[in-house]
């Protein structure tokens, strides 16, 4: 048997380095989908309205991964999809190598990232990286490599997290200031707002179909 190829159980030969490949992507790919979906901005949105209503640990952080990941599979169906047809099906029929298979997976990542990052933000990664700014468009997708896009698209993410986390913020900061405000002038100041506030909160959450309603927009907030 040869030293750089082992048989699978169809007979076939697979090339050691193809196995050490999808190996380490396998290992890679909790990493992959934090820094190259939408699962972040996803997750620390729904940490935020968590803290926000002042409930701790409820919904505990098993359901806000959850929620975050099939959120995060509805909006890179397209994307996977197109990588599945491009990239993966010729790759299992065998008409393209390894490297042309991550060089076609890569093409749908890059737009769907460079969809959701502003200009910017990748001019600012291509001076940390001394890579000089291509034309902005379809061309810099090409060009631009993953150690530019990804970063960029982080930055993207964390910002459009963090202002999401203010506006869900808002409304339940009032209901903080309206419950403390009426617990001061009655004069009951060792009566924890919180145990007030916090009731008056799920309540306003679920009278307008918050989780729906919060769910929908997260989607439709990425490109």
């Amino acid at each position: 048997m040869p030293t750089d190829s082992l048989i699978n159980i169809n007979g076939e030969s697979v090339q050691t380095l193809e196995i050490l490949f999808l190996t380490t992507m396998i290992a890679l790919l909790p990493s992959l989908l934090v820094m190259m979906t939408s699962f972040t901005r996803y997750i620390i949105s729904l940490s935020f309205l968590r803290n926000a209503m002042g409930t701790q640990q409820t919904p505990p952080n098993t359901v806000l991964v959850g929620i975050a990941l099939f959120l995060t599979l509805i909006t890179m169906n397209p994307v996977l999809t197109r990588i599945g047809t491009e990239a993966w099906e010729p790759y299992t029929d065998q008409e393209i190598g390894a490297e042309e298979f991550v060089d076609r997976a890569s093409v749908p990542l890059k737009e769907f990232m460079m969809a959701n990052t502003q200009w910017r933000t990748v001019e600012m990664y291509c001076d940390l990286a001394h890579i000089d700014v291509p034309e902005e468009g379809e061309q810099a997708v090409r060009e631009l490599p993953l150690r530019v896009i990804v970063p960029a698209f982080m930055t993207q993410e964390l910002q459009e997290a963090f202002y999401i986390g203010f506006l869900l913020y808002i409304p339940f900061l009032l209901i903080d200031v309206v419950v403390s405000s009426t617990l001061m002038s009655m004069g009951m100041i060792m009566l924890p707002p919180a145990m007030i506030s916090t009731p008056f909160k799920l309540l306003l959450f679920v009278s307008v179909n918050g989780w729906q309603v919060l769910f929908s927009t997260l989607v439709q907030s990425v490109n």
